[in-house]
């Protein structure tokens, strides 16, 4: 299985990614969390204004295989929320890097991406 895993993310061992712009980080699952899910049937977001910490449960996205935790990479206050996901869960599976991101963040600590994974520690990971 080939996966894709763009060069300009930062990654979670526990497979979410993010893209920050402007201090504001963008939260989604990789292709690889996608693939391992199957057809994404449910997506619960973050309420916007809500704190949450580096390695907290912020999210659940539920595949017809299971339901599965997303824990938040970074800590910050959520302000946008991928409304698309509640009538089109399965923009996870089509476009997990483009349409299927699940919150945006304003980020409280940048240093926290330090901890983060590389695309190439993340490519390790997944292949061992």
């Amino acid at each position: 299985m080939s996966t894709n895993i763009p060069n300009d993310l930062k990654y979670a061992k526990t497979h979410e990614w993010v893209r920050v712009e402007n201090g504001v980080a963008t939260v989604g699952i990789t292709d690889h969390a996608q693939h391992e899910l199957t057809d994404v049937v449910f997506v619960e977001r973050p309420a916007v204004g809500r704190k949450i910490k580096a390695g907290e449960t912020c999210a659940v996205v539920e595949s017809v295989k299971t339901a599965s935790d997303i824990y938040s990479p970074v800590s910050g206050e959520v302000i946008a929320a991928n409304d698309a996901l509640g009538s089109k869960p399965e923009l996870v599976n089509t476009s997990p890097y483009g349409d299927g991101w699940f919150y945006r963040v304003k980020l409280d600590n940048a240093a926290e991406l330090d901890a983060l994974l590389s695309p190439a520690d993340y490519t390790k990971q997944i292949s061992a």
